[in-house]
Formats: structure tokens, sequence, C-alpha cells
């Protein structure tokens, strides 16, 4: 059996770290509350293909467009209410120039919702593009120079982190400067951009625990007490890597959880509860 040199090791480690960060990146971006819905319908004979969107940052109305075969004899509608309202279904005409149907969701708050729908008519079939409303959620711009450091060092935290873990694994002489690498790049990018990032998107810096319960905030908040655990035990004595590799799957399980997940959003029926209880206070006096 030939038996690797420490250097060919490491190469290996480095070349599956890095596959397994790019999978994870890709995993993050798919499964998440924000990535839009796509799919096929048809309609008398006539397939559409479409894909709605369930995130709309910056100022203006959120735009859905729907791309349709030429020549098909085709009406769309929106239909569209705030999500977590008591608002009714409002249901307006898509506009029709060229193949493109084309429609917008009324501006929201940050953190404000939408769910929708569009509607596909041919000679009084009505056909939905999807069987449950689609869920948009409204946010602020966030400004490029915030936003790109945030993804790289995100991406290298966990980069570094994957390829802690291997080297706790075989007990390796580099696992305590990769610990540090880990935590040089999740400090920054995601204790201080992320919670820029949400002031920047929802108007708040944190909503994590012990403010509220954000799972992006709440998860990039375990990861971190995590690594700086295994930092301490590692300052004080090097051969102990287990919390190093504790740390690292930790980070992983973070990384497969959906991004967004149990994210900012505004649930109108508290105020309308509230203003209805006012109301009939009012009354009863």
């Amino acid at each position: 059996m030939v038996k690797m040199s420490y250097k060919t090791k490491s190469i290996l480690f480095w070349i599956l770290t890095f596959i397994l960060t790019i999978a994870l990146a890709a995993y993050q971006r798919m499964t998440g509350p924000t990535y839009p819905v796509s799919g096929e319908v048809t309609i008398d004979k006539t397939t559409v293909n479409f894909e709605l969107l369930r995130s709309h940052g910056g100022l203006g109305d959120a735009p859905v467009k729907i791309i349709i075969p030429e020549n098909a004899d085709i009406d769309g509608y929106l239909a569209y209410r705030r999500y977590k309202s008591y608002d009714k279904w409002d249901t307006i005409p898509m506009k029709h120039s060229g193949n493109t149907f084309s429609a917008s969701i009324p501006h929201q708050p940050p953190a404000g919702k939408v769910q929708y729908n569009v509607i596909l008519e041919h000679n009084e079939i009505k056909k939905n593009l999807v069987e449950e409303p689609v869920i948009i959620r409204f946010k602020g711009a966030v400004p490029s120079f915030v936003l790109i450091p945030h993804i790289i060092l995100m991406f290298l935290a966990m980069l570094f982190s994957a390829r802690t873990g291997l080297e706790a694994l075989i007990r390796g002489k580099r696992t305590f400067l990769y610990t540090k690498l880990t935590l040089f790049t999740l400090i920054p990018g995601g204790l201080i951009l992320g919670p820029i990032i949400q002031e920047y998107a929802f108007g708040q810096l944190w909503t994590g625990w012990p403010v509220s319960n954000d799972l992006t905030d709440n998860k990039t908040l375990i990861a971190f007490v995590f690594w700086i655990i295994a930092f301490i035990i590692q300052f004080r004595n090097r051969d102990r890597k287990g919390w190093a590799l504790a740390a690292s799957i930790i980070l992983l399980v973070v990384y497969l959880i959906p991004h967004s997940v149990m994210g900012s959003e505004i649930d109108h029926r508290e105020k309308e509860n509230a203003k209805a209880n006012i109301l009939q206070t009012e009354n009863t006096h």
C-alpha cells in the first residue's frame, strides 16, 4: 500500500474542499425561498415555460413577465394580495406585447411579502401557472461594495472550514492555522457584513437571538460560537483538535439549511387586529 505524503494529502484535500464548497454554494442558491419558481404548463396544446420571481430589491414595483409562444390565442391575468393579511385578491389583465405578457406587483416596504399567481385563459378555459401561489419578498437595495465582499468571505469561510475539518480528521499540523483562517473570514463576512446587508435590505442590523428568530442570523451565530471555542481550546493546546472538527461539521450543517429561511417578514394581520381591537374598545365606551 502506497503511503501518501502530507503534501499530496493536502493537495487532494484542497481539491475536495473546493468542490464541496462550490456544491454547497449552488445548493444554497437553488433551495432557498428567494430562488425563482420555474416550470411549464400546457393550455389548449400550447406549452408555456415560466419563471416567477420570489425576491425583489430596490425601489419600484416587482415585474412579472411570461413568454408566450407566437400566435398563441391566450390571455393572461395577474392575481395577487399581501401575504399574511386579510386582503382580498386583486386580479388585473397582463399587458400583451409581442410574445410577452407583463404586469407589476405593487411595491411593498422592506420585508413585505405578496403572494401571487398568473392565470392563463383560452376560450374561457383558465389555468394557473402554479398550484400554490408564489410568495415574493420585497427588500431594500444592497450596494455591491457590501454584497460582493460578503459573498466572497462567506465562500472562503466554508472553504477554510471544510479544510480545517479534514486537517483535524488526520490530526494534521495546520489545524490551528486553518481554524484562524476560518474565523478571520467568518467574522467579517457573517457577523459584520451580514448585519450591514440586513440593515440595507430590511432596516434591521440583527434579527436573530435574542431579538427575533431569523434563522440566517441564528445559524451564523451558532457557527461562530463553535469556531470561537475551537480557537480558544487549540490556542491553549494545539493537540486538542476535536472541537475544530465539530465546528467544521456545524458550519457544514448550517450551509445545508437553505438561505433566508424564516427571514424577516411583515405580518399585516397583527396591525389589522390591533386596529380592530382599538375600534371595538372605542365603540364599547
